[in-house]
């Protein structure tokens, strides 16, 4: 697997031992976020990053039209029920969200990033440490 350069301007195989610290360490690392979503696909669960990574984007938009747009192509591919990656969050979550969609804000979506990033850091985080894709990783950086 090609790994991109690190956010941090360093070899991304420097950066490999840092993600088994914390999924924070994972997620604020492209080339971490590259790796970690390659398992995610093998675990049919890929829409959990996408969705995270989505609403990160989401948060640094400075106007308006782009937030109502990108807040309905992020309910529209995620949220809504049969979306074409729709994430596993509870009925609640996902009615607030359907109510409020037709008046976005910065906010929208934070109750269901935590509940999907609490997901990949209890469930999905663990056996990626154990997963094959990061094993071999950890070898590669290691020999060098």
């Amino acid at each position: 697997m090609a790994i991109k350069c690190c956010c941090f301007r360093k070899d991304p195989m420097d950066e490999v031992q840092a993600w088994g610290e914390s999924v924070d360490k994972l997620l604020e690392c492209k080339s971490g976020q590259t790796a970690f979503r390659e398992f995610l696909k093998t675990e049919y669960s890929e829409e959990n990053i996408l969705f995270w990574l989505a609403c990160e984007d989401y948060k640094k938009i400075k106007s308006t039209p782009e937030m109502i747009s990108t807040a309905n192509r992020i309910f529209s591919e995620f949220v809504q029920v049969e979306a074409p990656r729709q994430i596993n969050i509870d009925c609640r979550t996902r009615e607030n969200i359907t109510k409020n969609i037709s008046q976005p804000n910065l906010e929208s979506f934070d109750t269901a990033q935590r509940l999907i990033y609490g997901l990949m850091a209890k469930d999905c985080y663990p056996r990626f440490l154990k997963s094959d894709i990061y094993q071999a990783l950890l070898r590669r950086s290691e020999k060098r």
